[in-house]
């Protein structure tokens, strides 16, 4: 509807200026008709203003709720790290799974040196001592020397190359190959021999072809009917290598004093969750302590990206509780006291309120400003991620006890009370039958596993998945907590998720809405412009009347008073 305030802009002009005395006057020519018709147009659509305005409106609460939804995203992303249960499948971003690997020189061997090592999130913390006698190496073997690496070599034949422990490849040699083509007939048949090669400028005027296996621990094995490779120099007239360069050997090391050898010197089959990277040797009397801890670094990082986050969103959010300097709501204030961002506001300043066991915010070192946004001392965080850091995980994250080592949650729902128990039935052959809640039933239903227990759709336990490992019926105490983050997810996904978020739903509805009100606007367009084609239409024929008529008027007044002339 922009041409149409533009077209309203410009018809007040043009009206403005039309009196209604140019409207009745007997002179066609005198007559504003583009005027008059505009005014009357403008008229017809002047009902389509009503609804431009509660697009405009509407439009500009869907961009605050859209801008209400990032910051709630990225809150929601802030709190997922740090929301992971215990004793559950938790996703790859629970920050308290993440682990990193320490490395501390015992005997005077320099760590870094020796070994890197990296830890896959949640592997089992713990620590051990490593040393590296014998570092996996490739074997290297080398040709004659050449007096150019370009010349055609005129040798005709083929030969087979490949590994022991591998496949061979045939590569055939004309006579118009050089040094250089031998190598990269080789190299185009790596991936399969499990050889490459290269040309070495040994000086200005000698080159060698060298050969190494793709893999450390292996060894080349050839095939040489032809002679190609005795003439080459490879090999001698044995059959041997002519000139190795280097051996090739398997990686010698010790975890924990049991040895350990492997054909490479990237290990990840050892310990679990652990890849071993080994560049270096121990003297006798040297190792390498290796600490697998939690990632304290990336705790630290996730605890200030949730304080970022969550003031962030109460920035905008107090942003839309501005009044103006005379008491109502501030033009900026789009969605004051809208009643949706105040029950998020709400919940969520219940869920930072959480406690458990005396552990709060002010344990980890966040607290509130003036303006109710968190602070956080890092010298009181830095303290409990050295001391404890399992407080921060109770702080945070959903915690989940069982009074049975056979019960574990596998997904969990939001409504489900702190503390209930299950009395779980199972038949002869270990499958679960089914179990009641506080010997209430339908609560649950057993997965087609048969081991397996869902929380009912409608209910509070909905979104549980409980697996039973056990073989007889018991019942068992299920003790649930859930910290900050937790909360937060929830209430943020209660908001934003895009089937039926309260906030999608309300963007969604407000769009509807725009969608009808843009259709009325369009039929109003439409009337309008047909009436004022047919107004056009119209007013020509009485303009075409009109001034047929004054032509027959002025004829007869010259006929007459050519008449009186005459008389006279």
């Amino acid at each position: 509807m922009t041409t149409t305030s533009s077209t309203s802009s410009t018809s007040t002009t043009t009206s403005t200026s039309t009196s209604a005395t140019d409207y009745a006057s007997s002179d066609v020519t005198s007559v504003d008709w583009d005027g008059l018709i505009d005014e009357l147009y403008q008229a017809k659509l002047a009902t389509a203003d009503t609804y431009e305005t509660k697009i405009t409106t509407n439009e500009s609460k869907i961009s605050a709720y859209n801008d209400a939804s990032d910051l709630l995203d990225t809150l929601q992303t802030a709190a997922d790290s740090l929301r992971a249960a215990t004793d559950s499948t938790s996703s790859d971003t629970d920050v308290f799974l993440e682990r990193e690997a320490y490395l501390t020189g015992v005997g005077g061997a320099t760590a870094t040196s020796v070994l890197t090592v990296s830890a896959a999130s949640g592997t089992d913390t713990g620590t051990y001592s490593v040393t590296v006698s014998q570092l996996a190496t490739a074997q290297k073997v080398a040709s004659g020397t050449y007096a150019s690496s370009s010349s055609d070599l005129s040798l005709s034949g083929s030969f087979t190359i490949g590994t022991e422990s591998g496949s061979s490849v045939s590569i055939d040699v004309t006579e118009d190959m050089s040094l250089s083509d031998i190598a990269s007939a080789i190299n185009d048949e790596s991936d399969t021999s499990g050889v490459k090669a290269t040309v070495l400028k040994v000086s200005d005027s000698s080159y060698e072809l060298i050969l190494t296996t793709v893999d450390t621990g292996e060894t080349i094995s050839v095939g040489d009917d032809d002679g190609i490779f005795q003439s080459l120099g490879v090999i001698d007239d044995s059959g041997n290598f002519a000139d190795e360069l280097q051996a090739s050997q398997k990686a010698i090391f010790t975890v924990d004093g049991v040895t350990v050898t492997r054909s490479s010197n990237e290990i990840d089959d050892v310990v679990d969750g652990l890849t071993f990277y080994l560049t270096g040797t121990t003297d006798d009397g040297e190792s390498v302590s290796v600490e697998v801890a939690q990632n304290l670094t990336d705790i630290k990082s996730a605890v200030s990206t949730f304080v970022d986050a969550y003031n962030a969103y109460r920035e905008w959010a107090m942003s839309q509780q501005e009044t103006s300097s005379s008491g109502g709501a501030s033009s900026d204030s789009v969605l004051f006291g809208d009643s949706t961002i105040r029950s998020i506001n709400q919940q969520i300043a219940s869920a930072l309120a959480f406690s458990l066991d005396d552990v709060s915010m002010s344990s980890i070192g966040l607290s509130f400003d003036e303006n109710n946004e968190l602070e956080l001392d890092e010298d009181t965080l830095n303290d409990v991620l050295n001391s404890d850091p399992d407080v921060i995980q109770q702080l945070f994250s959903y915690t989940f006890e069982s009074s049975s080592s056979d019960l574990g949650i596998l997904y969990r729902g939001t409504s489900a009370p702190s503390t209930f128990t299950l009395d779980i039935t199972v038949d002869a052959d270990g499958n679960v039958t089914g179990a009641t809640v506080d010997g209430q039933s339908g609560l649950f239903t057993v997965t087609s596993t048969g081991h397996g227990l869902k929380g009912v759709d409608g209910t509070a336990y909905e979104g549980y998945t409980f697996v039973y490992t056990g073989s007889t019926s018991q019942s068992v105490t299920v003790t649930q907590a859930s910290g900050m983050a937790e909360q937060l997810y929830n209430i943020t996904e209660a908001a934003i998720n895009d089937d039926d978020g309260s906030l999608t739903t309300l963007v969604s509805s407000l769009e509807d809405k725009n969608d009808d009100y843009q259709d009325q606007i369009d039929t109003i367009t439409d009337r309008a412009d047909t009436y004022k084609e047919n107004l056009t239409a119209r007013y020509a024929k009485i303009q075409a009347k009109i001034s047929t008529a004054q032509s027959t008027l002025s004829y007869l007044t010259a006929l007459l008073d050519s008449q009186n002339s005459s008389s006279s």
